[in-house]
């Protein structure tokens, strides 16, 4: 050996797995998140995938008009709700609404909102 050469074994362990994911399959893990206070972390675990796999994933989806853009002013749960909501009250231009939650929180939307607007809202709300 030429002196100023360093020797560099490597070893390989195990056979490299590549899997592929359809669509169908990322969108049904994406959806995991969120859902009974899951987070990312517990859902990559779950699924043997790292973080990072899920983020990507999520910006994929988005890209291929397949993941919702949040759209304005996104609210997030500090933790998610164990039971669904209790009541969704009818909106109406005077009053703002108010949703209750059953760990005892409350959502309140402007005056004006449409029903599909707060339904949405709810949504954004228990998934984040």
């Amino acid at each position: 050996m030429r002196r100023g050469h360093i020797l560099r074994h490597e070893v390989i362990v195990g056979v490299e797995r590549r899997r592929f994911w359809p669509d169908e399959m990322k969108l049904s893990i994406l959806r995991e998140v969120g859902v009974g206070g899951a987070t990312v972390t517990d859902i990559a675990l779950r699924h043997d995938v790292t973080r990072q796999h899920i983020y990507q994933w999520r910006r994929q989806m988005k890209d291929k008009g397949l993941w919702p853009e949040p759209e304005g002013i996104s609210f997030l749960a500090l933790d998610a709700p164990e039971q669904p909501v209790t009541s969704v009250p009818k909106p109406d231009d005077s009053s703002s609404a108010e949703i209750g939650f059953a760990n005892g929180r409350t959502l309140r939307c402007p005056p004006g909102m449409s029903e599909a607007e707060i339904i949405q809202l709810i949504r954004l709300v228990e998934t984040a």
